[in-house]
C-alpha cells in the first residue's frame, strides 16, 4: 500500500555527539540502551481504519517517529514497517452500521490518516502494508504454525496454542487472572467451548455468511489479529539469520501489551526459533480533561479536525511532547493553548537578527532524547533558550537550532 510523502531531515553538524538511545523495555521492566548497529528494524502496529486519527494514535506514532529520528541522527539506517488492520470486526461493524462498503470505509480513513501523518511531520514507513494485500504471507505463516503442531481446530476456526512458547506471558508480566480479564475486554474468547486453553489465540476465522473471506489450505475465512502483524513484520523487516532476536523494536500503545504484542511475539518465536524483539516499547494513553479518551465515551479529539479548525500541527506535536511518552496523560484546551503560544514564541525567536547561544541547547536536547525520549526535558531546554533569547542574549545561530529541532524533535518551523 502507498505510504505518505517522504519527509526531509535537515543535516546536523557532525560535532554533535549522540549517545546510544536508551528505551524502556516492557519485557525486561527497565530502560536499556539499544546495541550499536548500522541498521535497526522497527515495527509499529498501525490503525484499524474505521475512524480518523485521534490524539491517542498521534501520540503513539509521534513516539516512534522520535525513535526513528534519533537513530538516524546517530548515523544509522532504520528499516521501518507499519501495518494497517484493514480487515477486522470493528471495521465490518462500522461499515454495516453506516451502510457503506467496508473497503470504501477503510480507504477513506487510511487517506485521512496519511494526511494527519504529513501534517504532524511523521517520517513515513519504508513499507506500509495492509493485511488484505499481505494475505498470502499471513496464510503461509499460519500453515507453518500448523505444521509445527502449535495450531488446532475448533469447528471451522483455527487456534494457536499460546503456551507452545515457553516464554508466554514474560513480555507483559500479567497474572493469569489479569490476562483473562484483558483478553475478554480486547476481542478474545476465553470461554469458547473446544479451546484447549482459554488464552489460545485465533489464527483463522472460518467463513461466515455476509463477511469477506479468502482461500487457504485450512478453508475459506480471514485471519486473526495477532498473526497479521507477526507475518508482516517478519517478512518486510527481513531479520538477519544469525541475530539473537528477529527485530530491534516492537512498538505501539500500552493497550497492545496484552494480548496483541504478547501473542504476536509468541507466534513469531515459534516461526523463527528466537525472541521476536530486543525491545518492546509502549506509549501511554491520552485522556481528555482527566477522563480516558475512547470511542465508547465519544470524547475523542481528532487531529484532522484540530488542523481544519486552524490549529498549527506543530503545536499539536509540541503539546504531545510536554509529557513523557510512556505515561498516561491528559489533553486539554489549556495544554493546547500553551503549546500554541510556545510555538509562536519559538518562531519569533528564530527570526531574530541575533539569538542566544544555540549549541548548548542542541546538546541538552540530544541528552534528553537519549535518555528514554525525555521530551519534557528537551522542551524545557528550548523554553529556557526562548526566554533568554527574548531578553536580548546573543552568540547563537538560529539556523543551527532550527535544523536540529526539526531533525531530532520533528518541529518544522
Amino acid at each position: 500500500m502507498k505510504s505518505w510523502a517522504e519527509v526531509a531531515i535537515p543535516p546536523l553538524d557532525s560535532s554533535f555527539f549522540f549517545p546510544p538511545l536508551s528505551l524502556w523495555d516492557t519485557a525486561r521492566g527497565g530502560s536499556f540502551p539499544l546495541v550499536d548497529k548500522d541498521l535497526y528494524r522497527l515495527y509499529v502496529c498501525g490503525i484499524t481504519p474505521y475512524d480518523a486519527t485521534h490524539l491517542g494514535h498521534a501520540a503513539t506514532y509521534l513516539t516512534f517517529d522520535l525513535v526513528n529520528r534519533y537513530l538516524r541522527a546517530r548515523g544509522s539506517q532504520v528499516r521501518f514497517v507499519q501495518n494497517i488492520t484493514d480487515i477486522d470486526d470493528p471495521l465490518l461493524e462500522r461499515a454495516d452500521r453506516d451502510g457503506v462498503d467496508w473497503r470504501v470505509l477503510a480507504q477513506s480513513q487510511i487517506d485521512l490518516f496519511r494526511g494527519d501523518m504529513v501534517n504532524l511531520h511523521i517520517l513515513p514507513p519504508d513499507h506500509y502494508i495492509g493485511v488484505v494485500e499481505a494475505m498470502q504471507l499471513v496464510t503461509d505463516s499460519i500453515a507453518t504454525l500448523n505444521e509445527r503442531g502449535t495450531a488446532y481446530s475448533v469447528d471451522n476456526d483455527l487456534y494457536f496454542q499460546v503456551h507452545s512458547d515457553g516464554a508466554f506471558g514474560s513480555r507483559s508480566h500479567y497474572s493469569q487472572g489479569k490476562m483473562l480479564e484483558i483478553f475478554s475486554e480486547r476481542g478474545g474468547d476465553p470461554n469458547r467451548i473446544g479451546k484447549r486453553d482459554p488464552l489460545d489465540a485465533l489464527l483463522w476465522l472460518g467463513h461466515k455468511d455476509g463477511e469477506p473471506s479468502w482461500p487457504s489450505s485450512f478453508g475459506e475465512g480471514r485471519p486473526g489479529w495477532h498473526i497479521e502483524c507477526c507475518a508482516i513484520a517478519l517478512h518486510y523487516l527481513a531479520p538477519e539469520s544469525d541475530a539473537s532476536t528477529s527485530i530491534d523494536i516492537q512498538g505501539g500503545g500500552s493497550d497492545l501489551i496484552f494480548p496483541h504484542h504478547e501473542m504476536s511475539a509468541a507466534q513469531a518465536k515459534i516461526l523463527q526459533g528466537r525472541e521476536f524483539a530486543s525491545h518492546y516499547v509502549h506509549a501511554g494513553m491520552i485522556g481528555l480533561d482527566g477522563v480516558k479518551m475512547s470511542k465508547s465515551l465519544g470524547n475523542l479529539v481528532f487531529v484532522s479536525k484540530l488542523v481544519a479548525s486552524g490549529v498549527d500541527p506543530m503545536a499539536i506535536r509540541w503539546a504531545l511532547m510536554e509529557s513523557h511518552y510512556s505515561v498516561d496523560r491528559s489533553w486539554s484546551d489549556s495544554l493546547l493553548s500553551d503549546s500554541i503560544a510556545w510555538i509562536e514564541r519559538f518562531r519569533r525567536a528564530l527570526s531574530m537578527m541575533e539569538v542566544a547561544p544555540t549549541s548548548s541547547v542542541v546538546e541538552e536536547v540530544i541528552e534528553a532524547q537519549a535518555d528514554n525520549l525525555d521530551t519534557a526535558r528537551a522542551l524545557n531546554a528550548l523554553k529556557k533558550w526562548i526566554v533568554v533569547c527574548e531578553s536580548g542574549a546573543t552568540g547563537g545561530q538560529a539556523g543551527e537550532l532550527s535544523r536540529a529541532m526539526d531533525a531530532i524533535l520533528g518541529l518544522a518551523l
